[in-house]
């Protein structure tokens, strides 16, 4: 693809403006950790909600959505889709929880809420492990997405494109070091508009394009599997089959709307919350700007924003009936390249970008945050080890700055050892099946202990491998179909945690006293409320589940209303319409019981 001179020059003035908001915000990030990692605690709920929907929007997710509807039709979105569930439960049940905890990281809950050496293993294993391991892997698959973008943009060879991204990293590693996480989701503030700018309007040229004719001629030339928005039920194929509609199991069903949103661990979507979700509930203002934030996050992730993705991937079954079953996803680039005019090529790669830009400046945000809090600070070298207390948090931010630069050459290192992104997707859904239950419920049961999560962290990869490479074997076909493999692993890790919690010591119970204090979980506390010798609040759980249920109902409510409505079925978009009103007059109600209104 040729990009003209206008085409370049929006590419440069985009990647000008990043590194003078970096700038910008360049005093601000050097004053403590807190300033670097949470933005001083300063975050309104709209700039910490829109950081959290750009972070999401990597440059893979258009692509992926493409193959799923182009595969699948619209009902392919429920293998994403289904995390709603445990996203507006971390809104009602944990965004506030988070920000009361007053820390720097979700690691160093570990410490806050655990005791004794089994704790600060764990607090160190997590920081390594999270810090660099996963996130080593989150940014390759990312990058790998990016790669084949350039590669269609600018017909580059395979091994030309690792260099174009290290140039990619380096311009976010600039910025997001120079100015912490206010240079970053002021910069994801201005990369979500851009990125969403792009993909509407790429949406409306390929539908408005003689080739489609509309909505009206975009619904004439597809079949009508690919516009059914639910999937069919009881209907398993063969592992061999090439899907239409999305045809799932029963076990499969059962797996995704019952089980996985709280059993699995998933960048983005962490049962509990996690990860850089929960590094922006701990940035906001306050509880209520946590919880607001959180709850802006999973209505436009997950109602509003993939529209413009699905009508390019519907397009694309039309327009590309000749690319195979594993070619789907290119769909999405080929339509940028055969219908952008001058000028709006270079806007789409820009957007591109800043997506790309958007999700990488806060995975090494993140991942830097734990590798100075919950390892360089808490274990080589801690704050009693300074002869001069002036330096200490230049140090530390300084310390920021290496471990940036650090994360990002491992990353690099990572992005030429991963094959396929759904390799990496498959790998990092099945080595955390088991452990959401227990990052669910040590806010809420005081039972839990480190114990409890070392073993449902580590168990999951054993559990894993023997599922995929000796089960898998010798086991019938309807096991890989029912989804066997994560099955099996979600119980041998939830039964082996149980065990391992009733057959270890408690956390000490000072530990306990003084978290309850702090937090004031509701749940299961009652030996700890007794030995502190103080009076148990009023339980909030039975609103907060009402607020829940109908934040999940409103918020599909609006994703199918706003996709009746784009295909001209105005009476069942009235129909659901009018139930997202009513859901949203019972979470208004229940909501304003539960007193997030009023912190």
């Amino acid at each position: 693809m040729n990009l003209s001179l206008i085409d370049w020059l929006i590419i440069i003035s985009y990647l000008i403006i990043s590194l003078l908001i970096g700038l910008r915000y360049k005093k601000r990030a050097g004053k403590s950790l807190s300033d670097y990692f949470l933005s001083g605690r300063k975050l309104p709920w709209h700039i910490a909600g829109i950081s959290m929907v750009a972070t999401t929007f990597a440059a893979d997710t258009p692509l992926a959505v493409t193959e799923l509807v182009a595969k699948n039709g619209i009902s392919g979105n429920w293998l994403w889709w289904n995390m709603l569930i445990g996203g507006m439960l971390t809104t009602f049940f944990f965004a506030r929880l988070w920000r009361r905890a007053n820390i720097l990281t979700e690691v160093e809950f570990v410490e806050l809420r655990y005791s004794g050496k089994p704790a600060a293993f764990l607090r160190g294993f997590k920081s390594i492990y999270m810090g660099i391991f996963m996130n080593a892997i989150i940014i390759g698959w990312v990058n790998i997405a990016m790669m084949s973008i350039l590669k269609i943009f600018f017909d580059l060879p395979d091994e030309q494109l690792i260099w174009y991204i290290a140039i990619a990293m380096t311009i976010t590693v600039i910025y997001s070091t120079i100015s912490g996480l206010w240079g970053v989701v002021i910069t994801d503030t201005i990369q979500f508009f851009i990125a969403m700018t792009g993909c509407i309007v790429l949406a409306v040229i390929v539908i408005s394009s003689p080739k489609i004719g509309g909505i009206t001629g975009l619904k004439s030339q597809l079949p009508a599997w690919s516009l059914n928005f639910f999937p069919d039920i009881g209907k398993s194929q063969s592992v061999s089959d090439i899907a239409h509609t999305l045809s799932i199991s029963i076990g499969a069903f059962f797996a995704y709307t019952t089980v996985q949103w709280w059993a699995s661990w998933y960048p983005g979507a962490e049962p509990g919350g996690g990860g850089y979700i929960a590094q922006r509930m701990m940035s906001c203002k306050n509880e209520k700007h946590s919880v607001f934030a959180t709850l802006f996050f999973q209505i436009t992730h997950y109602s509003l924003r993939p529209w413009p993705w699905i009508l390019v991937g519907l397009a694309s079954i039309v327009l590309y009936p000749e690319l195979g079953i594993d070619e789907k996803r290119v769909g999405y680039v080929l339509a940028m390249r055969d219908f952008l005019p001058v000028g709006l090529k270079g806007l789409l790669l820009v957007a591109f970008l800043a997506a790309y830009m958007s999700t990488i400046s806060t995975q090494l945000n993140w991942g830097a945050s734990y590798l100075v809090n919950d390892f360089y600070k808490r274990f080589i070298k801690p704050e009693n080890k300074f002869k001069n207390k002036k330096s200490i948090q230049k140090n530390y931010v300084f310390m920021g700055k290496v471990f940036t630069l650090l994360i990002m050459l491992i990353a690099l290192f990572v992005t030429t050892q991963i094959k396929t992104i759904k390799g990496a997707w498959e790998f990092i859904i099945e080595c955390g099946a088991g452990l959401g239950m227990v990052l669910i419920l040590r806010w809420y049961w005081w039972r839990i202990n480190a114990w409890s999560e070392i073993i449902a962290s580590i168990l999951p990869f054993i559990a894993y491998g023997f599922a995929k490479f000796y089960l898998e074997k010798y086991m019938p076909e309807s096991f890989i179909i029912n989804k066997g493999s994560f099955f099996f692993t979600v119980g041998i890790t939830t039964i082996s945690w149980l065990l391992i919690t009733f057959l270890t010591k408690p956390t000490n119970k000072n530990k306990l006293i003084s978290f309850y204090k702090l937090v004031r979980p509701d749940g299961i506390w009652n030996p700890v409320i007794k030995s502190a010798g103080i009076n148990k609040h009023h339980s909030q759980i039975c609103n907060l589940i009402i607020c829940w249920i109908s934040s999940i109902i409103m918020t599909y409510s609006i994703l199918f209303f706003t996709g009746k409505a784009i295909f001209l079925e105005w009476s069942k978009a009235l129909m659901w319409f009018v139930i997202a009103a009513i859901s949203f007059i019972i979470l208004r109600i229940f909501i304003s019981k539960t007193k997030i209104l009023d912190n």
